[in-house]
């Protein structure tokens, strides 16, 4: 069976890289008939926070990337790990290192002064013939993985085809290290707690960013010295800023939940990470059943992806129109409550309807709305320009017929042509001018619809002393 996983760090949001490998992950388990495993690596205790495993839980619940088993926490199989461990200990693939941090940084001081590559020296490595010395006391040891020193790890990676790498290139890593203090067991590094893990989860597949490709080949040779099934790997190439450089949290908004709170829709974000570094031909815009029915694994780029927040726009355009007014209204009434505006969904329903096409983001909607009951200042150089003057008598009538009618889109349309045609005006000369007191903007969508939506003593109020 296919098994896929993704296993974030909770140091932090769930990256926009993370989702997007976890994206693939999802989709390619999924085309498959397979399973996805979340997975979440917090060994690095200093860092990791329950505040970022709930982050990334809700940022997987938005996206849809729904999971069949997990999450699983690295810190709650400590004891597995150390089992691996003396297994390779016992098999001469592991052994105990009693370096000390002085002792490491003066080896790698001299091997800098030699114009070496720093790399442990194998000191504490058994071999046939040598004598090792005698443990120093008060020290504690780490395990160290016994790679293999002569030879090419090689492996056909999804993305990037033929890879290998030398183990002249790769030293002793170490996989386990001391407790902290207060803690009994010790905790495993990165490169021996994802091998046992994706071991024992039956991982088949493993798409991951091309920053984890120098991790592989001690993987690999864990993977051997275990006799253990090796997953495929297929390392994405990074995500680019719109400025070139690598997608990072010093430059820009980098988590999925920065861009829910941005009002991005999370279909259009999956749509979105889906084609930065993935193509199915020249298609742009899809639904979440067809990638699956699309995504096989294969049509990754090798290349890295540049973030365009252009075209994330226009991606979350095209879904804001086809999104439901209900569902709309619901999400605007959120952003609305952020700015101390309560305003109950129902209400909104038609300013979304209206507004929609014209915004590429929640927070855009939001806004249009927003003008309709907070304090509008209109700017008089605006008004200037668009010939208020010439149209004050016309406005003053107009205000004074809305006083009396009934409050919809069709009689309000009857009451500016008539106003129109009693002053021989035509639309362009007054609307944009009614658009900027009422509104605060010159360009809107259909002024009587607009107009509408307001409360009527809003309207009149805001054209009073025109």
């Amino acid at each position: 069976m296919i098994r896929t996983r993704i296993a974030p760090s909770p140091t932090g949001y769930l990256h926009l890289g993370t989702a997007r490998t976890a994206l693939y992950s999802w989709a390619f388990a999924r085309h498959h008939g397979g399973r996805f495993i979340l997975r979440i690596e917090d060994t690095d205790v200093a860092r990791s926070t329950q505040e970022s495993v709930d982050q990334i839980l809700q940022s997987m619940r938005w996206l849809g990337l729904d999971y069949d088993e997990g999450p699983i926490h690295q810190m709650h199989r400590l004891a597995r790990y150390h089992e691996v461990a003396e297994q390779l200990i016992a098999s001469g693939h592991a052994y105990r290192c009693w370096c000390t941090p002085a002792e490491l940084d003066a080896m790698r001081e001299q091997q800098r002064a030699r114009g070496e590559k720093t790399r442990y020296d194998g000191r504490w490595r058994p071999a046939p013939g040598k004598r090792l010395p005698s443990p120093p006391t008060g020290v504690q040891p780490v395990v160290r993985f016994a790679n293999p020193m002569q030879g090419t790890v090689t492996w056909n990676d999804l993305v990037k085809g033929p890879i290998g790498i030398s183990n002249e290139e790769i030293d002793d890593l170490i996989i386990l290290r001391p407790p902290p203090e207060g803690q009994a067991l010790g905790v495993p590094t990165y490169n021996f707690a994802v091998v046992v893990d994706d071991w024992d989860m039956g991982i088949s597949h493993v798409f991951r960013g091309d920053e984890h490709i120098n991790n592989t080949p001690w993987q690999i040779n864990i993977f051997g010295a275990l006799g253990a099934p090796l997953p495929a790997f297929g390392h994405c190439p990074i995500i680019l800023g719109d400025d070139g450089l690598k997608l990072s949290k010093r430059r820009g908004a980098v988590s999925v939940t920065a861009y829910e709170e941005a009002g991005y829709l999370p279909e259009a974000l999956l749509n979105y990470l889906a084609r930065l570094g993935w193509s199915h031909g020249d298609e742009e815009l899809f639904s979440r059943e067809q990638l699956v029915q699309w995504f096989d694994g294969s049509h990754l780029a090798r290349s890295p992806a540049q973030w365009d927040p252009a075209k994330l726009a226009w991606v979350n355009a095209h879904y804001m129109k086809q999104a439901e007014d209900s569902r709309l209204a619901a999400l605007t009434a959120g952003q609305l409550q952020r700015r101390g505006l309560q305003l109950e969904p129902a209400s909104l329903e038609a300013a979304c309807a209206l507004y929609k096409d014209r915004c590429a983001t929640v927070v855009e909607l939001a806004d249009w709305v927003e003008s309709m009951h907070a304090e509008v200042q209109a700017d008089p150089a605006e008004l200037d320009r668009l010939g208020f003057q010439a149209a004050r008598p016309a406005l003053r009538e107009l205000r004074e017929r809305l006083a009396g009618i009934d409050w919809d889109k069709g009689t309000i349309g009857q009451t500016l042509k008539a106003v129109l045609a009693a002053h021989g005006l035509k639309m362009p000369q007054l609307a944009p001018v009614l658009r900027v007191l009422v509104c605060g903007r010159s360009q809107t969508p259909s002024i009587d619809a607009v107009l509408a939506l307001f409360d009527r003593h809003k309207v009149l109020e805001r054209l009073r002393g025109v």
